[in-house]
């Protein structure tokens, strides 16, 4: 009898829990589901597009050293080599530091400014391993360290740009606050306003790959404008300055072709079609462009020189990025060949007239060509001439009239904020070394060692 009434009493008590359960468990029945679509609903980054930022990011890194500190090296007279890979070396690094600081919170911090990314990631405020960036392509995002580090490379890569111009008599202390000046109040805001979507350049429909405005026309601005307010090499003109290593410059500017692929590819933040087109293009553009030069220079001065070469490498470079993964692959043959002989003009005729001592001519390359750039990505974004076509209502003539619009904007800013910058460095610790100094050679006067020792 009592096992029993111990069986009946945990059956009715079972019973009574299965009855104040039941609503529990058709929740969690209806809850699963609503969980599983909510997650589903949250983009995730995708591991092979991560591995390809996180590959193009070094590729970048790769562009500033050893690629463009050799680049220039090369271009320099012997005394001087050591200065320059110095002075890309800690401006890259020291731009590094800045734009976790605060350049990428300026650039890309929320801000709803048309000029400025606003203080929201200061120090990298908010940015987590789990936060996320978006890509061109609608629920396709990426890792936001990964994406805030290949930014970086560019911050760190534009300002070293700019180093070539005014070679060889600059202070070291002299480039080093410049380049933070002028990523600050230059480089920062012209990166927010073609590369966000809050920006005043993105508003405009500006079309801007990988960097034709934002790198290209800014350090190539930057540079003319140091090139003049330092001053020209003493000597320059009269003295031998011939570049000390033909060879160390086609190093320098094979790596810097090597890694543009991350600097073009990359730009597409995804593993995508637009990346393939951006390599593409950049393979098609830089090879016309040594061509175009090489042929330039036989008919002018009679024979093709490596220098031709390899500034006809970088002029093909400069062109494309703009357009890398916007133009056809025949659009970006046009524009390297085109490319060449205007920079030569530039670099041969233009700075011979007005007599400014550009020493690695950043303008006659980088600026030149990304003016050219800039304004044939508006024409060969065409989808009649084998481009990706314009946006809704948009015809080749607005879109030129929007990067025409866009290429005077940067050289205003740029002109006018880096000639006030190069004033606050002289007034501050002074722009150029003494005559002695630069006679001995920054390498010995300024850094203490020699490039080259001879026994």
């Amino acid at each position: 009898m009592s096992s029993f009434n111990l069986s009946t009493s945990l059956r009715r008590v079972g019973a009574t829990a299965a009855a104040l359960l039941a609503p529990v468990v058709a929740f969690a029945q209806e809850a699963a589901p609503a969980a599983a679509e909510a997650a589903a609903a949250t983009p995730v980054p995708d591991k092979a597009d991560t591995t390809f930022m996180f590959i193009s990011t070094l590729l970048v890194l790769f562009m500033l050293i050893p690629g463009l500190a050799l680049f220039y090296g090369g271009l320099v007279r012997a005394k001087n080599m050591l200065s320059v890979l110095m002075q890309c070396t800690v401006v890259g690094a020291t731009m590094m530091i800045v734009w976790v600081v605060y350049g990428y919170s300026f650039a890309f911090g929320g801000s709803e400014s048309a000029y400025f990314g606003g203080f929201a990631k200061l120090f990298l405020a908010g940015v987590t391993v789990d936060s996320t960036s978006a890509t061109f392509s609608e629920g396709v995002v990426i890792p936001e360290y990964i994406f805030m580090l290949f930014q970086m490379t560019f911050a760190a890569l534009t300002p070293a740009l700019i180093v070539g111009a005014f070679a060889e008599r600059i202070k070291f202390s002299a480039a080093i606050l410049f380049a933070v000046l002028w990523a600050t109040f230059v480089y920062f805001p012209i990166a927010h306003m073609v590369w966000d979507a809050n920006g005043l350049l993105f508003g405009m429909g500006a079309l801007d790959f990988a960097g034709g405005t934002v790198v290209h026309i800014n350090a190539g601005i930057a540079g003319l404008v140091g090139a003049i307010m330092v001053g020209k090499r003493t000597g320059y003109g009269r003295d031998m300055m011939a570049p000390h290593s033909m060879t160390l410059t086609l190093v320098g500017a094979a790596m810097l072709w090597f890694g543009w692929f991350g600097f073009n590819a990359g730009s597409n933040l995804e593993a995508s079609g637009g990346a393939v087109l951006a390599t593409v293009n950049t393979f098609l553009a830089t090879a016309a462009a040594v061509l175009s030069w090489c042929v330039v220079e036989t008919l002018t001065r009679g024979k093709a020189s490596m220098l031709g070469a390899a500034s006809g490498m970088i002029a093909g470079l400069v062109a494309v990025t703009p357009a890398a993964g916007i133009a056809g692959p025949m659009g970006a043959i046009i524009m390297g060949l085109a490319v060449s002989p205007l920079c030569y003009f530039f670099v041969s005729v233009i700075k011979n007239k007005f007599g400014y001592d550009d020493t690695a001519d950043v303008f006659g390359v980088h600026g030149v060509g990304g003016f050219f750039g800039a304004l044939a990505t508006g024409i060969f974004a065409s989808a009649s001439l084998g481009g990706i076509g314009y946006a809704d209502g948009v015809t080749m003539g607005s879109q030129f009239m929007t990067q025409l619009t866009a290429v005077v904007i940067t050289i205003v800013w740029c002109g006018v904020v880096s000639a006030i910058l190069y004033k606050v460095v002289d007034a501050l610790v002074g722009l150029r070394v003494t005559v002695e100094a630069e006679r001995e050679g920054l390498d010995l006067s300024s850094h203490g060692e020699a490039a080259y020792h001879i026994s």
